[in-house]
């Protein structure tokens, strides 16, 4: 390792066990790597920071942050709650299927997992506490379900990943995100039938099929919110970006003038609320494009790729490595910086995999989803312990069990490219030639190698 990249990767882990803020530690290792180069380091840091938010495609990123904050606010949770319920409710543990299929639905229309946390937590974790589940098993379940809205279209950390690997299509990663994401929520309701038997969990009376179609009605304009974005996005009437606003005007009727349970008076502290998270995303990506130049400038993401397929020549091993380094990240940094720091130093790596970009990105965001539900900095572990007001240390062993769930959907996701791919085909986002050269399971890496030279 040369001396620019030593001193990048001493100053940023050090600042790190210090507990200063990682978009911080980030700018300031990036200055003192710089400034071993010799050119004046606050002007071209400045300079890439400024650079790295200059994108068009970020704007989506507050516009999807104030429609989260409003439908976690505008009662669309409960609605979406009641639809669940009438579905699943009647299987034994219901209310454990219950709760995760809420969380899908409502991920699909926020994007954000700590919106599903404290939205459909907030309701089901006290009502399952009052029906005889576990509390650890309730907060469990909420806790894991929530991140499948990052898998799941609209996702923010997917126009970030698109940010940060530079030519990726956000229509093409919202279209990849689907399967997996329902895969990951499958994966933790076979879990929540496995609590249900062991501790012989009861089950919700059986919904006639007038009730089916009342709850429905009743959660179909929050609903209709996915076929806005997703709908517009594909047809080409609009970009991400802009069916970011269409989102929040839709949102803002929706909860404002048709539900009423958001009043005017509140819009105020939601936008402050808003600016303050697009602040500090915006400021982390700043940063992290600073450190990723001065990576690249320090031969970084070559040196990893060389290790890596030093390590060895299989596919399979090189990518299981890079899914346990990143789940190891995943439990000390959160999601944002992660993606915006290892996206260039393994992209590079499944590049010479033959993998497809849209494939790899999806990967890192469902392993590093794993991350925001692993101490010790478990972003939606944390708020799920709040909102169950129970401890990280009693909830742990029962997350286990889910643990094993998501990291076998994360499995499936690495190693069968067709349920990421096959979506953004048909629906023309990307194309099969693309697809077909994510040959990376069919050959050893030397032939990928020859074919490149």
């Amino acid at each position: 390792m040369n001396a620019v990249a030593l001193i990048l990767v001493l100053v940023f882990l050090l600042l790190l066990a210090i507990n200063v803020p990682i978009a911080v530690a980030i700018a300031l290792a990036s200055f003192f790597a710089i400034l071993s180069t010799g050119p004046d380091p606050s002007l071209m840091v400045a300079t890439k920071m400024v650079s790295g938010v200059d994108s068009f495609a970020l704007l989506a990123i507050p516009f999807f942050i104030f429609s989260g904050h409003l439908m976690g606010l505008g009662g669309m949770a409960r609605r979406l709650i009641d639809f669940a319920g009438t579905l699943v409710g009647f299987l034994p543990g219901g209310l454990g299927y219950v709760n995760t299929l809420t969380c899908m639905m409502f991920g699909t229309i926020s994007g954000s997992a700590t919106a599903a946390v404290s939205s459909v937590g907030g309701f089901m974790i006290p009502e399952m506490n009052r029906k005889g589940y576990d509390r650890e098993f309730n907060v469990a379940v909420t806790t894991t379900a929530a991140t499948t809205g990052l898998l799941i279209p609209p996702s923010n950390i997917m126009i970030v990943y698109s940010v940060a690997a530079g030519s990726v299509s956000i229509a093409a990663m919202f279209m990849a995100g689907v399967l997996p994401g329902i895969l990951t929520g499958l994966c933790i309701m076979v879990v929540c039938g496995w609590f249900a038997f062991r501790r012989k969990y009861a089950r919700e009376e059986r919904s006639s099929l007038i009730g089916i179609l009342r709850t429905f009605k009743r959660a179909f304009l929050s609903l209709f919110l996915i076929v806005i974005v997703i709908g517009g996005i594909l047809k080409g009437v609009f970009t991400a970006t802009e069916a970011a606003a269409i989102a929040v005007v839709y949102t803002l009727v929706l909860t404002v003038a048709v539900y009423r349970e958001i009043k005017l008076k509140q819009l105020p502290e939601l936008l402050l609320k808003t600016g303050i998270t697009t602040a500090v995303v915006m400021l982390l990506i700043g940063a992290s494009s600073g450190m990723s130049w001065i990576m690249t400038i320090a031969n970084i993401p070559q040196t990893v790729s060389d290790m890596l397929i030093g390590l060895s020549k299989n596919p399979v091993i090189i990518l299981l490595t890079i899914n346990m380094l990143l789940l190891f990240v995943g439990m000390f940094m959160d999601m944002t910086p992660a993606v915006l720091i290892f996206t260039p130093i393994f992209l590079p790596v499944v590049k010479l995999l033959g993998m497809n970009e849209v494939h790899f990105g999806i990967i890192l965001i469902a392993n590093l989803c794993i991350g925001l539900c692993t101490p010790p900095v478990g972003t939606c572990l944390f708020i799920g312990c709040g909102v169950g007001q129970t401890t990280i240390a009693k909830v742990t062993k029962t997350m286990l069990p889910f643990f094993g769930a998501m990291i076998a959907a994360l499995m499936v996701i690495t190693y069968v490219p067709s349920i990421s791919l096959w979506l953004p085909v048909k629906t023309g986002q990307l194309k099969q030639i693309e697809v077909d050269k994510a040959y990376f399971m069919k050959a050893p890496i030397e032939k990928e190698n020859k074919g490149t030279h």
